[in-house]
């Protein structure tokens, strides 16, 4: 399971995210991301697999629809490696 926190304009998300949660999670997605966060810091996540980034990217777009600016920020070093696979840099950023 994953626990999203807010700290001003950063939603931070813990734990784990694999299908299971996604199927959990799916018909709260609209409600998971606050409408103030900017940016959704995924660097204490501590696995995902395909379906686990595929619902980030979903919760990305729906943000996007709605007029919301949200960046994928400081993926987890396993998460990095997903995303490299898929050749998904473009969605999700570092920062320094």
């Amino acid at each position: 399971m994953i626990t999203l926190s807010l700290d001003g304009e950063t939603c931070a998300v813990a734990g784990r995210l694999d299908h299971g949660v996604v199927k959990a999670l799916w018909s709260e997605a609209d409600a998971l991301v606050p409408r103030v966060a900017t940016r959704l810091d995924l660097r204490q996540l501590s696995y995902s697999d395909s379906a686990g980034i595929a619902f980030l990217l979903e919760l990305w777009q729906r943000a996007q629809k709605r007029g919301q600016t949200l960046t994928l920020v400081q993926p987890s070093p396993q998460l990095g490696k997903l995303i490299a696979l898929y050749d998904l840099q473009a969605f999700f950023h570092e920062e320094a």
